[in-house]
């Protein structure tokens, strides 16, 4: 009893700023912003829900956040196992390598992908100097840069989450499988990967509420042609000043990160009981 009161003591505090600092202001923005009323806010998101402007963006945001999630945890995952797993003593140095991008500022690492990606860009003059085309594609302002800039954004996020659910799977259970005569392969597919599915799942669900709440490489690399929620709710709170549409945007925004975030979670534990 003494033990869980003394829990309970020590998460006051820390509750009580969440409470404060967070959730509060939080449902405040979501169903009370200043200048309108909670009616106002869901007659706008019914509109929203109906208007096929808005639901081009809705659809837009899901699928790139969809796209960027399986490509960070497609390329961080093989990456995290090769670093956990390898027995050289530059593991640290390769992965200090792999977060490294975590240090820099997202807006400088969107800025580098305006100077690749440009009409006067390395690809588009490696493609004309290689004569594979007459001009330069357009590939700035595209869907395409967008999930090239976010990808890059949350690469390191799942490595470094990732590498730290590899490292909680035992290697011995590795030399174990390889003993009783299993590949190198089915070892990694019907050990590693199931052990790790929680860690994998806690991965993607991170990069996906990066992705769908991204504003600067959006704004950045997709232009006014290739809105995303996070853009369109940038523009109704400082630009229209329109507050029950910036708040509809946002209740958006919140249940599709919650929906795909519960939805990861059911299929991590099925896949962990598998």
């Amino acid at each position: 009893m003494r033990s869980r009161f003394t829990t309970a003591l020590l998460l006051l505090p820390g509750l009580a700023f969440l409470l404060v600092g967070f959730l509060v202001p939080a449902l405040a923005m979501l169903l009370a912003p200043p200048g309108s009323d909670t009616a106002d806010i869901f007659v706008r998101l019914g509109q929203m829900l109906t208007d096929p402007y808005d639901l081009a963006i809705i659809g837009r945001t899901l699928l790139i956040g969809l796209i960027v999630t399986v490509v960070c945890v497609g390329l961080g995952f093989p990456i995290a196992y090769l670093l956990a797993r390898t027995p050289s003593r530059w593991s640290g140095v390769l992965l200090a390598l792999a977060i490294f991008p975590l240090l820099l500022s997202n807006v400088v690492r969107t800025f580098g992908w305006l100077v690749v990606l440009g009409s006067n860009g390395a690809i588009g003059q490696l493609l004309t100097g290689l004569g594979l085309v007459d001009e330069a594609p357009q590939l700035l302002y595209t869907p395409l840069a967008i999930v090239l800039g976010l990808t890059q954004l949350f690469l390191p996020l799942a490595i470094v989450t990732c590498y730290s659910a590899v490292t909680q799977v035992d290697p011995g259970l590795d030399d174990a499988a390889r003993g009783l005569g299993a590949s190198r392969g089915r070892t990694f597919r019907d050990v590693v990967l199931p052990l790790s599915l929680p860690g994998i799942v806690v991965a993607a669900t991170l990069v996906f509420a990066g992705s769908v709440t991204a504003y600067t490489t959006p704004y950045l690399l997709g232009g006014s042609g290739n809105r995303m929620l996070s853009t369109q709710l940038f523009t109704y709170s400082s630009v229209t000043i329109d507050w029950a549409s910036a708040s509809a945007t946002a209740i958006i925004m919140t249940v599709l990160v919650f929906v795909v975030s519960g939805i990861s979670s059911v299929v991590g534990r099925k896949g962990a009981t598998a």
